[in-house]
């Protein structure tokens, strides 16, 4: 008889204990936090690794030179990254896992 949470002969995991782990892995990454910036540092965006946005940060500085569309695009820069750098974490952590959707059944 074989443990149905052990990897069977192809190495691949039972579904049951894969979705339990895709589950966890969801959970670790909208608890996991990535930020970047634009503008050396005047906008930061906080991001999940589920891509929800925690916080974006403006320096009062860059508020009271009134140059709304420099203030714009440095608030696109730093969401943008943040989208990359989340994808980038959320990718790393899900790889391990996809290589088993891919077993033949």
């Amino acid at each position: 008889m074989t443990d149905p949470a052990m990897p069977d002969e192809r190495g691949a995991r039972p579904p049951e204990r894969l979705q339990r782990e895709l589950a966890q892995a969801q959970a670790d990454l909208a608890q996991q936090l990535v930020e970047a910036s634009a503008g050396q540092g005047a906008v930061r965006v906080v991001m999940s690794g589920t891509q929800e946005c925690h916080r974006v940060v403006i320096d009062p500085e860059l508020l009271s030179q009134g140059d709304a569309a420099r203030l714009q695009d440095l608030v696109l820069l730093a969401v943008n990254q943040a989208i990359k750098d989340s994808q980038l974490l959320a990718a790393r952590r899900l790889s391990p896992l996809a290589g088993d959707l891919d077993q033949p059944e």
